[in-house]
């Protein structure tokens, strides 16, 4: 895994797969049994040797902030800064809540913040140091849905206005796909693929990704010359590197997105739940065989359980595993 300078990046995994502990290692709070840790072309952790964390130019977000109550918020930003003078200190703390848009709340205290404002003092605090990477540990857990995305988009432009380089870990994927270059999937405490949010979604490595990244569902299918796969849905052309031998049994990944609703359709499916999302219903669906998959409906069309719907499969990128 290499993160380049400048760029954001997250680690991305459901609850105990290892995040938190990778950015400890990083921090150098945790000692590492295997392989290397680099800051900028420095060694910081191998086998028998963790650099002190204060010796690293670390930055670190925390999930609660950790902002000092009985300080003010300028002070608090300033609180790192002991190698400047006060006045200077206090000038630069001054200058990063400017640049996280909180130059009006410096003689405020934390308390009288709202989240997403103490989250900014903290990303301001921890920036005023000028790390050579800044962490951020489930930096938005403690917001709700829609600050959680907004804000999320405004430290994205706030790390990329300062040329920040920052690693995150959260398990929130649509979290991850608003504020990071790169992605790298956690499973077991294994890193099992670094990717953009792209071929994240259509390209998987493994089965795991492919089922953890979106909405969507395995259906049985089995390799045709051509080279392409047969479903019940229809056929469906291969890249020519995922393909096998025709006749292979193998399991396609359907999106959610691959299926689309179409009034004038021959193809029908029952509908066997919904969810509304506000611009769309995400639906799961029955086949003729029982087989369920999902699609992603403009909301106008609002069918009621147990109504049979027309659908059309319109998936571009197909994604084959061998059968488990």
């Amino acid at each position: 895994m290499q993160l380049r300078h400048g760029r954001i990046g997250c680690l991305l995994g459901p609850s105990g797969c290892g995040k938190s502990t990778v950015l400890r290692a990083i921090c150098g709070f945790e000692p590492i049994q295997a392989g290397e840790i680099s800051i900028d072309k420095q060694l910081v952790s191998s086998k028998g040797f963790t650099l002190a964390p204060e010796k690293r130019r670390v930055g670190v977000v925390f999930q609660d902030y950790a902002l000092f109550p009985h300080l003010t918020n300028v002070q608090n930003v300033a609180f790192g800064l002991r190698h400047l003078s006060k006045k200077e200190a206090l000038e630069k703390a001054q200058e990063w809540l400017k640049r996280v848009g909180l130059v009006n709340v410096c003689s405020r205290y934390p308390h009288e913040l709202s989240g997403g404002q103490q989250q900014r003092v903290a990303l301001a605090r921890a920036m005023a140091p000028e790390p050579e990477i800044l962490l951020l540990d489930e930096p938005f857990s403690n917001l709700d849905v829609d600050l959680r995305e907004r804000l999320a988009g405004e430290i994205r432009d706030i790390l990329k206005a300062n040329n920040t380089t920052a690693l995150l870990v959260t398990h929130d994927q649509f979290e991850a796909f608003a504020i990071a270059d790169d992605i790298g999937v956690m499973v077991d405490g294994q890193l099992v693929q670094w990717d953009n949010a792209y071929n994240l979604y259509h390209r998987p490595a493994t089965r795991f990704v492919a089922d953890f990244i979106g909405y969507g569902v395995f259906v049985p299918g089995k390799t045709q010359a051509g080279p392409s796969v047969e479903i019940e849905l229809g056929n469906l052309p291969l890249p020519q590197s995922s393909y096998g031998l025709p006749g292979e049994e193998v399991d396609v990944l359907l999106r959610a997105d691959d299926i689309i609703h179409d009034d004038d359709s021959l193809l029908q499916a029952k509908v066997i739940s919904k969810a509304f999302r506000g611009g769309d219903f995400l639906y799961t669906l029955a086949l003729e065989s029982g087989q369920e998959i999902m699609a992603m409906v403009p909301s106008h069309h609002d069918h009621a359980i147990g109504e049979k719907i027309g659908i059309k499969l319109v998936a571009d990128h197909v994604v084959t595993f061998s059968k488990s």
